[in-house]
């Protein structure tokens, strides 16, 4: 029987890249999870190079590193192939996994109670900085086109289940088979990222499985520029004014309520705290 360290709590995965210091991104995540939540376990899976970095520093402040065995995203630029390792991974009996590029503005641990009603649940849409539900992205025509679920996976919920398992083996398989898999799609340049593959999984799996359409609250703001109506070339604070008091986020003079998926890395330090 499989035994797990805590009954909940946050994982995201931090491997670094030549670009992207994730490992400071997931520093910076659980920093804010320990600001912002009652219940704030946080977990981090690394790859071999990126353990070599770790300090006291973020031992003071991770609850749970924990290494690949096998780091299928080796030899990728943007290391994506070991999101389905996050199951079998995990210490906690019930996980909310996050992109480490998001960020809290309040505690949302209560969400729990809806989220059990699924053993996995994924949030459909995302929403721009005035809270409206983006059900048409310009950056998801080819889900549109290949009729594939508008799942988000910059914050997902699962516990240990078989259902959860089933799941996450499908989600396994898509990658390793992404050439047959694209094929039959029409994927035929399209790279296995994570949303995409995911909602492969979810139509194999079925989307009543996975999603709570009527859980409108499991949600969060997405800061890429085209959802916004912004221009593509310009940075996020060049377009708005960003500051932070305490742990809200305001943005154009709009306090952000639902968590915020930054998108630039760099966001957290351009931006103004008061």
């Amino acid at each position: 029987m499989r035994e797990f360290k805590s009954q909940f709590g946050f994982l995201t995965i931090a491997q670094n890249n030549d670009i992207t210091d994730y490992l400071e991104l997931a520093y910076q995540q659980a920093l804010n999870v320990k600001a912002t939540q009652k219940q704030n376990q946080f977990a981090v899976l690394v790859d071999a190079d990126t353990a070599k970095l770790i300090t006291d520093q973020h031992r003071e402040i991770f609850d749970y590193i924990i290494e690949f065995s096998t780091d299928h995203a080796k030899n990728e630029h943007w290391k994506m192939s070991n999101e389905w390792q996050a199951f079998y991974l995990t210490p906690f009996k019930e996980t909310i996994k996050l992109e480490s590029d998001l960020l809290f503005t309040r505690d949302i641990t209560h969400w729990l109670d809806g989220l059990r009603f699924r053993d996995i649940c994924f949030s459909l849409h995302c929403k721009n900085l005035q809270s409206e539900n983006i059900t048409s992205s310009p950056y998801r025509k080819i889900f549109k086109e290949n009729d594939l679920p508008d799942i988000y996976t910059g914050m997902y919920y699962f516990r240990f289940s078989q259902t959860s398992a089933d799941f996450f083996r499908t989600v396994r398989d898509v990658y390793a088979g992404w050439d047959t898999v694209k094929n039959h799609l029409a994927l035929i340049n399209e790279p296995p990222t994570t949303d995409l593959a995911f909602a492969v999984a979810a139509k194999i799996i079925g989307t009543d499985v996975c999603t709570i359409p009527t859980l409108e609250f499991f949600n969060f703001v997405h800061l890429k520029p085209q959802i916004q109506g912004w221009n593509e070339t310009q940075a996020v604070t060049d377009h708005a004014n960003v500051e932070w008091q305490d742990n809200i986020v305001r943005i154009n003079n709009r306090n952000q309520y639902y968590p915020v998926h930054y998108y630039e890395k760099g966001f957290v330090h351009a931006t103004r705290r008061i």
